[in-house]
């Protein structure tokens, strides 16, 4: 199975072009980058390490872990903002140490020229509310873990709040993301992902919600994970 929906892959090829633009349609991606990488390397050593960034689109994550002092594989199913992100990582300066690449988690782990690549760090943000098959990408997502890896996996709740505010809000109302970007039957719970990881032989070991205020543009870990949440899962040894 191909386990991309054309219609979503399509959302994002539409706006590659304003990827980098913080006051554009991906603002809130700008506004919640920061807290994002700090809590990932508040929990691992980003440094030196190998990482795998699933989903990556038009790059804010991948550059900045780059910038950190990892090593970066991005891999997006889509053309248009991989070369945005290729773009912009040769203008950073940062193109030795990212590697685009278009492909899905699936399709990476299958392609015999890179198996058996294994990555200390897996990052697969804002990406697994708009794929098929949750349990599919989670599972090549653990498979391309190093033994002892991270992995670090951010999406948004399906509840009333989290469409109150992550959907009417953000798309309709203040116009923070652009107009369709979610559907909320798509939204996963924690419980729901948390068992996705459990079934892919993997370890939850934090779960923290993401709250972000849109008016002041600032984003906090939080416990409160009613809309955007994060969670971390490891690999046994």
């Amino acid at each position: 199975m191909i386990n991309v929906d054309p219609a979503e892959v399509a959302k994002f090829e539409a706006l590659a072009d304003r990827w980098w633009d913080p006051d554009g349609e991906f603002k809130a991606l700008h506004d919640i980058n920061g807290p994002r990488v700090d809590y990932i390397r508040g929990r691992c050593a980003v440094e030196g390490s190998t990482v795998l960034d699933a989903g990556c689109g038009g790059g804010l994550l991948t550059e900045a872990l780059c910038a950190l002092g990892a090593n970066v594989t991005g891999i997006d199913p889509g053309q248009a903002p991989l070369a945005v992100a290729q773009m912009h990582a040769a203008e950073a300066g940062l193109e030795e140490r990212i590697a685009y690449l278009s492909a899905t988690p699936e399709s990476y782990l299958a392609d015999p020229d890179r198996s058996p690549a294994r990555f200390a760090i897996v990052t697969c943000l804002e990406t697994l509310e708009h794929v098929p098959d949750v349990g599919s990408t989670v599972k090549a997502l653990a498979d391309l873990t190093a033994p002892g890896g991270d992995i670090f996996l951010a999406t948004i709740n399906r509840t009333p709040k989290a469409f109150a505010l992550a959907i009417v809000g953000a798309e309709y109302v203040l116009d923070l993301l652009p107009k369709g970007t979610h559907q909320y039957e798509k939204l996963i719970r924690p419980s729901e992902l948390a068992r996705h990881c459990r079934l892919a032989g993997l370890e939850v070991v934090d779960i923290r919600g993401m709250v972000y205020n849109p008016f002041t543009r600032r984003c906090r870990v939080s416990n409160d994970v009613g809309v955007n949440y994060i969670l971390h899962a490891k690999r046994g040894a």
